[in-house]
């Protein structure tokens, strides 16, 4: 119970100081002018710009050089939220300039803004971070949970924020099972960090929510993923929305955001050990969470373009978030997604290289050359992890390591690619081959499939590969 309330601490939103209204001169001065930026530290998809662009100071340093031409000084506000719902009220009252969220609530924040006319009006300007088949947002349950499949969750209580990606992620995957979220299950409408208390306390069946929450959960060993985002192969992203009254104002300085936002992109992308820690130390999450998403080959790619995929993306969930209450208004895409900043941003740099696994394989003997294969194990005392060239050679690596401690083994799976803990994963061994499966399901469906296959336990897949 100790442990259980002190991980609760940990996951409790980091608050920012108090604030003024956004973009307007402030207390130090006629020629200082605060910048209110609204993030969500703990939503490691937002980090370059967010949490990981804050620790750098890289926007900050930008504002200064141009402070220095403008002959004014600027001044940053960070405020931290859990959700990007709050951080939209703050946009709309006029007291927060810049913004990241998840795609639904970035849809809800160019609805609300374009129905409230007028100065209010935002605009969607770039990308933090994507995975094109969804894999950022989990449905997870307690370990001792009988369910299997979604189904298994008819009549049950799910907690969800909704509005969020991970709300609607459970939502269309329900549909998939010929059921309906508003009728055939209980949702109570919760933060993440409510909604992980609840789980773990008997008060909710599922949790239904957004990178970090369900790695966190299961990296910890306090659930298991039920459904796996992936599998619904609808990209998901987080990005930046600005006010268009505070763009039109200050260009330059929305320009210096997106070059910060560049300048961590890329720091991330070069270095991701070094950035995984820098954002787990301002976070206090755990450092192999952070790295599972943000590592190299994690479930999140890191790039500021705003992709013809994810663009498809936001036109695909208008009507559904429509269909399901949260859009009261269908959002005019046109007007509200600008990617003229950032391209203008991006032609002054050079191109940006998301992180992937290199090397050569120590104990299979061979380079690590295929992304849908290759994984890490991460040894503790050593400050990088080993690279893997497959699943079966992970399990070598690990056993050659018996008797040291192993701080986390990742390794993509075998149905989808959704990079996960190799520990959590599901194994099965077919023909002498071992295949790790995020989820039960898919693990059964594939050995339905294949004469001979066979889920094996963990500890058995390292021993007999």
């Amino acid at each position: 119970m100790k442990r259980t309330r002190a991980l609760l601490a940990a996951l409790l939103p980091l608050t920012a100081a108090g604030c003024t209204v956004a973009g307007n001169a402030a207390a130090g001065g006629g020629d200082t002018v605060r910048i209110v930026v609204g993030y969500q530290s703990k939503t490691i998809n937002t980090v370059t710009a967010g949490t990981l662009l804050r620790s750098l100071g890289a926007f900050e340093r930008r504002l200064a050089e141009l402070g220095r031409a403008e002959g004014r000084r600027y001044a940053v506000v960070w405020q931290d939220h859990d959700t990007g719902a709050p951080i939209t009220a703050q946009m709309l009252a006029g007291k927060t300039d810049i913004g990241s969220m998840g795609d639904y609530p970035l849809l809800i924040n160019g609805s609300r803004a374009q129905a409230q006319g007028g100065d209010a009006a935002t605009r969607l300007v770039s990308v933090t971070g994507y995975n094109l088949r969804g894999a950022l947002n989990s449905v997870v349950v307690a370990n001792g949970s009988p369910a299997r499949t979604l189904r298994d969750l008819r009549g049950r209580t799910v907690s969800t924020s909704v509005g969020s990606a991970g709300h609607g992620t459970f939502v269309q995957a329900f549909r998939k099972y010929g059921l309906d979220a508003t009728r055939d299950v209980r949702i109570e409408n919760q933060q993440p960090s409510i909604g992980a208390s609840k789980l773990q306390s008997g008060g909710a069946d599922g949790l239904a929510q957004f990178v970090a929450w369900p790695g966190l959960l299961v990296g910890k060993g306090q659930a298991r993923v039920l459904y796996d985002g992936g599998d619904l192969g609808v990209p998901t992203f987080h990005g930046v929305v600005v006010r268009k009254a505070f763009a039109d104002r200050r260009p330059k300085v929305l320009q210096a955001f997106l070059d910060a936002q560049l300048d961590a992109t890329r720091h991330l992308n070069a270095d991701p050990v070094r950035a995984a820690e820098s954002v787990a130390a301002a976070t206090g999450l755990p450092v192999e969470t952070v790295y599972l998403y943000n590592g190299a080959a994690g479930i999140a790619t890191f790039d500021t373009a705003i992709r013809a995929e994810l663009r498809d993306a936001l036109a695909h969930d208008v009507p559904f978030l429509k269909s399901i209450g949260v859009l009261q208004k269908p959002v005019d895409l046109a007007s509200f997604v600008d990617d003229g900043p950032i391209t203008r941003a991006r032609a002054r740099t050079a191109p940006i290289r998301p992180a992937r696994i290199t090397g050569t394989d120590e104990v299979c003997g061979k380079p690590v050359t295929d992304p849908a294969k290759a994984g890490e194990v991460w040894v503790r005392g050593e400050a990088r992890p080993r690279p893997v060239a497959d699943p079966t050679c992970l399990l070598r690596t690990v056993r050659s390591l018996e008797g040291r401690q192993i701080r986390a083994a990742y390794v993509p799976d075998a149905a989808n690619g959704t990079r996960w803990f190799a520990d959590r994963d599901v194994w099965v061994e077919d023909d002498g081959t071992f295949r790790p499966f995020t989820t039960d399901e898919a693990a059964r469906r594939y050995v339905a499939g294949h004469d001979g296959a066979r889920i094996v336990p963990y500890a058995e897949a390292v021993r007999r590969a």
